[in-house]
């Protein structure tokens, strides 16, 4: 890609998400006018647990159904939008952003900003049939904001095109990423497409301190990415004969679905099933850990 192309495709649509005390980066994937108003619909993809903060579980009585149910109580998170003259950054416009989708084992989330106005530059999503195409030693660029610091990229390679990490599949990249690149995104480096986002880094225990592995990066493999929005019926995300309301009435339909499902079955919709944490299979080499960013 040409200078002008990596601006556009691989700096340009990072953000700065904040959440409470902590934040991360986030990439803008979409940006398309509301048929109903003309208003532009905007939503970043993050990491779920950068913005984990803003989602509380709480008991609520539910009037309809008699009983208390868990409910999943959102608050809004700040979402920074940065505005460029060529490589600089001339100002930054922060806005409120609603949670519509997450997934703790995914590590993914989608948030709508507040802000309905057309965003110039969005993130294209690697297609699903190249996925198969990536091979080692193809050129990749992480993109986020390392500790909290305005957007910048580092450049590398591939280096392991699947890691399981807690019964997870994740792509390793040698580009650089530190704490607050989570949510951040890796980019392909000869089309620009959005291979994943940053969310984990290799870290060791070496005497009383821990070194951190910049260069053994992990993002999130785009199959799981392809699995949170199908599930999450996300998938005007990358299909452009879907949309935002088609996708926002099929939830809708899940849900009620699922809630029909459990009172059919006399499950008390109270008490979801608690999950047991995560082991990996096998131990990391020599003490290392594979850390959120």
């Amino acid at each position: 890609m040409k200078n002008k192309e990596l601006h556009e495709k691989i700096l340009y649509p990072v953000t700065r998400v904040r959440c409470g005390k902590g934040g991360g980066s986030g990439v803008l994937v979409y940006s398309k006018p509301d048929p109903k108003t003309n208003k532009y619909i905007n939503v970043v993809l993050t990491c779920q647990h950068v913005i984990a903060d803003a989602i509380k579980l709480e008991d609520r009585w539910d009037t309809v159904l008699k009983r208390e149910v868990k409910k999943d109580i959102m608050e809004e998170v700040a979402v920074e939008i940065f505005q460029y003259d060529d490589s600089t950054v001339v100002s930054s416009n922060s806005t409120q952003a609603k949670i519509i989708a997450y997934d703790a084992h995914h590590d993914l989330a989608a948030v709508q900003l507040n802000n309905n106005h057309k965003m110039d530059f969005t993130a294209s999503i690697l297609p699903k049939d190249e996925i198969d195409d990536l091979r080692l030693f193809d050129p990749t660029w992480t993109s986020g904001c390392s500790l909290l610091h305005d957007p910048f990229a580092n450049p590398g390679t591939l280096t392991y095109l699947r890691e399981l990490i807690e019964q997870k599949s994740y792509i390793m990249t040698n580009a650089s990423s530190v704490f607050g690149n989570s949510g951040g995104g890796l980019f392909h480096g000869d089309k620009g497409h959005l291979l994943g986002l940053t969310s984990r880094i290799t870290s060791m225990q070496l005497g009383f301190g821990i070194d951190v592995m910049t260069w053994m990066g992990f993002s999130t493999h785009p199959e799981r990415m392809y699995e949170f929005f199908d599930h999450q019926e996300l998938q005007f995300l990358y299909d452009d004969n879907d949309t935002f309301e088609a996708g926002k009435r099929r939830r809708e339909a899940k849900r009620k679905n699922a809630i029909k499902s459990f009172l059919m079955s006399g499950q008390d919709l109270g008490e979801p099933k608690k999950e047991e944490p995560e082991e990996e299979d096998i131990a990391p080499p020599f003490g290392a850990e594979h850390d959120p960013l």
